[in-house]
C-alpha cells in the first residue's frame, strides 16, 4: 500500500510552481521598492506565543493550533499565522534599537487544523508584511496602497479592497458591551459557536456566515457609531489618503477579523470568486501587540495575502516554462562523450542545456527536443565525428547551419548569445 499526503497538505508540482515563484518574486520586488527587508522566522514556535497575541478565546487557539510537546516536555505550534512570530523576532533581536521604524516581509507555510475546501488548507502559504513604530494614518494608507499595487502587478482583477476600524482599548469596550446587549436576546437563534461567542468573543459573531446567525445580527451596532474621537480621525485621515492617491475602497462595518490584537484600521482583499473563502488578503493595526509580548510600546500595522487563493483567482493563467536554448542529440557513446562536457561547460555559462542520456534514437530525441520547445538542437552522430562538423537546427525559424565541432563551444555560445 502506498503512502499518501496529509488531507490538506498538498503538493506543489512543476507547472504549478512556477506560479508561485513567479507571484513570490513580485511581492519581493515590490515590497522591497517600498523599503521592506524580508525576514524568516521558525515554522515552530512556543504555544505561549499565539496564546497571548491572537488571544485563548479565538478559533485558532482553541481549536485550529497544531499543538504538541516535544521531548523536554515543553508546547510547541506550528504558526497558524505570521505577524507573532516575527513580532518575536523583533522583540528578541531589538530591532527597535537599530531603526526605530522597521519594514519586513515575510513568505511561507503556515497551519492550522481546519476542515478542507476550496481556498482553505490545513498547510498553506501566506506572504505579508510589517510595519512597526509608526502610527500615523499616513502609513496606513500606504500599506493599502502597496497591497493594491502587489494585486495589480500580478494581473488580479476580481478583488475590491474593504476596510473598517475596530477601535482601541478605550472605545472597544463600550461597543462590545452595546453589542453582547444586543445579541443575549437573540442568543437561542444562533448558531452553537455564536452562542458561546457572545460570552468570549461577541464581534467575532457579526463575521459568522451560518444564514441564521447573519439574519439576526443584521441590525446589530455598528462599531463604527462607537469610536472614540482619536480613532474617529484616524480612521477619517486614512480615508482621505487613500483618496488622495485613487486607490478604490469600501467601508465593510461588518469586518471584524479573527485575532484579538486588532486595533484601528482593518481591512480585507475580497472576492465572489472563491464561494465562502472571500478573503485573499487581509490584516490591520497591532498598536498593543508588541508592548503585550514583552517589547517595547510600539505601534504595527501589518497583512498577509493567501497565496493559495491567489494562484486560484490566476485561474489557467500559468507562466510559461523556460525553453531549452539548446537540445543536443547524441547518438553514440563517443558522441555523448563529446556532448556531456559540452553541455556542462555552456551551462556554466547561464545558457539552458538539456541532453538525452539514455541512448534513445535521433527520432525519440527530436520527439523530446520538440517537447521541451528547444531552441535549438545539435545532432552529432558517427558520420558528424567523422566528417568534423554538426547541423545545428533553429527550431523557431526552420532553417540549419553547419557548426564545426573543433571550434563547438566557442561557435554555439557565440550563436547562442546572438539568439
Amino acid at each position: 500500500m502506498s503512502i499518501t499526503g496529509i488531507k490538506g497538505m498538498n503538493d506543489i508540482l512543476p507547472g504549478e510552481v512556477e506560479t508561485w515563484q513567479h507571484l513570490e518574486q513580485l511581492a519581493r520586488d515590490i515590497f522591497s521598492t517600498y523599503g521592506y527587508a524580508e525576514v524568516r522566522v521558525p515554522v515552530v514556535e512556543k504555544t505561549e506565543l499565539f496564546c497571548r497575541s491572537i488571544g485563548e478565546a479565538t478559533d485558532i487557539v482553541e481549536k485550529e493550533m497544531y499543538t504538541f510537546s516535544d521531548k523536554s516536555n515543553n508546547s510547541l505550534t506550528l504558526r497558524p499565522e505570521g505577524t507573532a512570530p516575527v513580532m518575536r523576532s523583533f522583540i528578541q533581536h531589538k530591532m527597535h534599537t537599530l531603526d526605530p521604524v522597521s519594514r519586513l516581509y515575510y513568505m511561507g507555510p503556515m497551519f492550522r487544523y481546519e476542515r478542507p475546501q476550496k481556498g482553505r488548507y490545513r498547510q498553506f502559504h501566506q506572504i505579508g508584511a510589517e510595519v512597526i513604530g509608526i502610527d500615523s494614518p499616513l502609513i496606513d494608507a500606504q500599506v493599502l496602497v502597496m497591497l493594491s499595487h502587489f494585486f495589480d502587478a500580478a494581473g488580479i482583477k476580481d478583488v475590491s479592497l474593504q476596510i473598517n476600524s475596530l477601535g482601541c482599548p478605550e472605545c472597544r469596550p463600550g461597543y462590545r458591551q452595546m453589542l453582547i446587549d444586543f445579541l443575549s436576546p437573540k442568543r437561542e437563534t444562533l448558531c452553537a459557536d455564536c452562542q458561546r461567542r457572545i460570552d468570549t468573543n461577541p464581534l467575532r459573531v457579526l463575521d459568522c456566515k451560518v444564514p441564521t446567525c447573519k439574519e439576526a445580527t443584521a441590525k446589530a451596532p455598528s462599531i463604527l457609531d462607537g469610536l472614540c474621537e482619536g480613532c474617529n480621525d484616524h480612521f477619517t485621515a486614512v480615508q482621505k489618503h487613500l483618496k488622495q492617491v485613487g486607490t478604490d475602497y469600501s467601508i465593510n462595518p461588518r469586518m471584524v477579523r479573527g485575532l484579538d490584537y486588532y486595533t484601528k484600521t482593518t481591512f480585507e482583499m475580497v472576492t465572489e470568486n472563491l464561494g465562502a473563502q472571500s478573503a485573499v488578503a487581509a490584516g490591520g493595526r497591532y498598536d498593543g501587540l508588541i508592548q503585550s509580548l514583552g517589547g517595547p510600546a510600539q505601534p504595527g500595522i501589518g497583512f498577509a495575502i493567501g497565496l493559495e487563493r491567489l494562484v486560484l483567482l490566476r485561474g489557467d493563467n500559468r507562466i510559461t516554462l523556460p525553453r531549452p536554448d539548446l537540445f543536443i542529440a547524441a547518438l553514440g557513446d563517443e558522441a555523448r562523450d563529446l556532448a556531456f562536457p559540452l553541455m556542462t561547460s555552456l551551462l556554466t555559462k547561464g545558457f539552458k542545456i538539456d541532453m538525452d542520456f539514455s541512448g534513445k534514437s535521433l527520432k525519440s530525441q527530436l520527439r523530446r527536443a520538440d517537447k521541451l520547445q528547444a531552441r535549438k538542437v545539435l545532432i552529432v552522430g558517427e558520420g558528424e565525428l567523422a566528417d568534423g562538423n554538426a547541423p545545428l537546427r533553429d527550431m523557431d525559424n526552420a532553417t540549419q547551419k553547419t557548426v564545426s565541432l573543433t571550434r563547438l563551444a566557442t561557435e554555439l555560445e557565440k550563436l547562442l548569445t546572438e539568439g
